[in-house]
Order: C-alpha cells, then sequence, then structure tokens
C-alpha cells in the first residue's frame, strides 16, 4: 500500500513493533502541517488523488498548528477537504470550534459525516472522547489520572492508540478505549513520548483500570 509516514506511525511502530502492521493500504495524516501547507497551494497531491479515488483509506488527526499555514481560512478549507474524504477524523473539541464554529460535538460529528466522513471521534480531554459511527453515538470515557504531569504527547498518544485498534481488527470502541489509556499514561510522563507504554503495559493499564 502507499502511505504517508508520519509522527503517528513511527510512534505506534515503536509500541507495537510488527503488530501494528502498516503495509495495509492506509494513509495517516498527522502532524504533517507543513506538507500541506507548500502541496495544496498548487497541483493536487499524490495523497490527495489516492484518497479522491479511494485507492487508500484515510485516518485524519487536524493537530491544528496556525503558525504554519499562510492563514486561518486556508488551514481551515485545506483540513475540512481532507476530512471529508476520511475514513476516521480525530479532531479535540477546541479544534472544532476553529474548523467548524462549534463545540457541540454531536453537531461538529454530523457536519463531518454530511461532508463525507465515515466516523468522527472528538478528544475532550479528561472526559475522554465522543464517537459517531455511522448513525451510533457514544461515549468513551478517560482514564483516571492522579497527577497531570505534562500534557504534550496526549493526542499523539491517543491517535496512536486509535490507528493501531483499528489495524488489529479491534472495534471503534476498543479502539478508542486504547487511545484514552495511551492519552492517560502520557500525561503522567514529561515529553511526547518518554512515557509510551509497552503492548504488555498498555494492556496492563487497562486491565487494572477497568
Amino acid at each position: 500500500g502507499q502511505l504517508v509516514l508520519s509522527k503517528t506511525q513511527c510512534l505506534a511502530r515503536f509500541l507495537f513493533g510488527n503488530a501494528a502492521d502498516f503495509e495495509h493500504n492506509l494513509l495517516i495524516l498527522h502532524d504533517c502541517n507543513p506538507v500541506f501547507r507548500s502541496a495544496f497551494t498548487g497541483a493536487h497531491t499524490d495523497a490527495e488523488r489516492l484518497l479522491r479515488n479511494r485507492l487508500v483509506g484515510e485516518n485524519l488527526d487536524p493537530n491544528l498548528r496556525p503558525a504554519l499555514w499562510e492563514n486561518e481560512e486556508t488551514m481551515r478549507s485545506v483540513i475540512n477537504e481532507l476530512a471529508s474524504m476520511a475514513d476516521v477524523v480525530l479532531p479535540g473539541i477546541e479544534e472544532c470550534k476553529i474548523l467548524l464554529g462549534t463545540t457541540d460535538m454531536e453537531e461538529a460529528a454530523q457536519m463531518y459525516q454530511k461532508s463525507g466522513a465515515k466516523i468522527v471521534i472528538i478528544k475532550d480531554g479528561s472526559k475522554g472522547a465522543f464517537v459517531k459511527e455511522n448513525e451510533n453515538t457514544y461515549t468513551v470515557p478517560g482514564f483516571h489520572v492522579d497527577k497531570v504531569v505534562d500534557t504534550v504527547g496526549a493526542g499523539d498518544g491517543f491517535a496512536v492508540g486509535v490507528i493501531s485498534g483499528i489495524l488489529e481488527g479491534r472495534t471503534i470502541k476498543e479502539s478508542v478505549r486504547r487511545g484514552n489509556a495511551i492519552g492517560a499514561i502520557q500525561v503522567m510522563n514529561i515529553s511526547d513520548n518518554e512515557g509510551l507504554p509497552t503492548k504488555e503495559e498498555l494492556d496492563k493499564f487497562i486491565e487494572t483500570n477497568k
């Protein structure tokens, strides 16, 4: 398969090794904003062609970095266009406010699905995540954290959990729970990857925090 190797993929490979098999037709768009800024101002990119023709699947984590874009309008336009072609969109609640003008998670999810996205998973910090999967909506609660040390990397960890779960054939709900778990573990550690668990450590954390 053809894909863009992103920061999220590198983290997933670090965590899950061969279990996170990325030889699928999957395009993961995360933390690639500098690429977007230049790639979408001219001719269509190979990534866009693949998405438009459904030759690959797409998981999109907006991970907004306004300073990397020429203006906010362009940022919204490009990211929302990519979201319309996505199988899974992973915005945060504050990103919904910037991209869609709303913090109502049901409304935001409906807007993305109406534009073409299949599944919308909205991160809501310690509360967990809101999911709209086809016509079904539900919330996957977050995990209790005794002390937040550093929130950097929590979103990356969440995306790793969701994407690796999907690739392993887990349900969306199970994958989001895994994402919530990695996010919780990450905020209890300094830096964006120092606290990332092994697969065994992650499974133990989930099992002991039911």
